[in-house]
């Protein structure tokens, strides 16, 4: 029995760290197919992490397990409710609703369940600050996307913000929308709003104080979604291609300068290393210690990356090499 259970750690030894952290992420499906987090209770109903883990899973390899695949598509469907939203399920509370949304409307894509994703792009088509729900172009939530849930309408736009535009651009893309499309047109003012003369980005034109490195401060992980964003919606993204490769720290996110902000730049860094990648695959990174289960934590819950869930995931999709 010793020699058999060190042939197990020997072998778990010599897998790579990205072999290593999908085996950790496979082995926290639940039942249910969904993955849901022990350490945060919005998360604990896994209608966000479930199609963010798995389409991790799918990128880092193609061969996933499809019945372990399939439960996981078994989750997504139970949950989308009949507005087409993820996120809103019965008797649960929100979570994250145009993040959840758009990410399962890729997993559903990518898992050749594209013929069901139409309720769910309707429902983000709805859920744009447009004319349709009375915002106009002056705005600054304009043409962005925020939490989701209820329509919001004029005057108080709640949280908006890059990360979620930037994912709901991507799943309106991988649908099929074209960037001549009104809602990718209205949503090209929204990224340039977020965008800085240095090629840069920054987390939101709506609410300051939640830009982690200083209102309107150009820094690495807004600048990656940028990357993303622009090119979904069709448009130029070499100047913000150039901030990030001139800036680009292989071991935090760059962009801090105030002593009272740096904490962020290491709280970010599983998000960042991951963004940073999928904008560029070739810029090194290099991830703090992968524990001996394969799983990744951040030392610091600022953005939830201390749960190994969400940095698990993050590493993956720096580690793989699909992009």
């Amino acid at each position: 029995m010793r020699g058999l259970l060190a042939g197990v750690v020997l072998l778990t030894t010599l897998a790579g760290p990205r072999e290593r952290a999908v085996g950790y992420l496979w082995s926290q499906q639940a039942e249910d197919g969904g993955w849901h987090s022990k350490k945060y209770g919005l998360l604990r109903s896994g209608q966000s992490l479930t199609p963010f883990v798995l389409l991790a899973l799918l990128d880092a390899d193609p061969r996933s397990p499809r019945e372990k695949v399939e439960r996981a598509v078994g989750f997504l469907r139970r949950h989308v409710n009949r507005d087409g939203a993820l996120g809103l399920a019965d008797g649960m509370a929100p979570d994250y609703p145009n993040y959840a949304t758009a990410l399962g409307a890729m997993a559903l894509m990518r898992t050749g369940h594209g013929d069901e994703v139409a309720p769910l792009i309707a429902y983000l088509r709805k859920q744009q600050f447009s004319e349709a729900n009375g915002w106009k172009e002056d705005h600054p939530a304009y043409g962005g996307w925020g939490m989701g849930g209820d329509v919001r309408t004029p005057p108080e736009p709640g949280h908006v913000d890059l990360s979620m535009t930037r994912y709901v651009l991507q799943a309106l893309a991988a649908a099929g929308v074209k960037p001549d499309d009104p809602a990718m047109v209205r949503a090209a003012v929204f990224l340039k709003r977020c965008q800085n003369p240095d090629g840069g980005f920054f987390f939101s034109p709506v609410e300051p104080q939640i830009n982690k490195a200083g209102d309107a401060v150009s820094y690495g992980s807004p600048t990656a979604d940028g990357i993303l964003a622009l090119r979904a919606v069709g448009q130029p993204s070499e100047a913000a291609e150039a901030w990030l490769l001139k800036n680009h720290l292989k071991e935090t996110t760059p962009g801090f300068t105030m002593p009272s902000r740096m904490a962020w730049a290491e709280g970010l860094r599983f998000y960042y290393a991951a963004t940073a990648r999928q904008a560029n695959p070739a810029l090194a990174i290099q991830l703090p210690a992968q524990a001996l289960d394969g799983s990744f934590a951040n030392r610091l819950g600022l953005v939830k990356e201390d749960d190994p869930l969400i940095a698990t995931t993050f590493a993956v999709q720096a580690l793989s090499k699909s992009y």
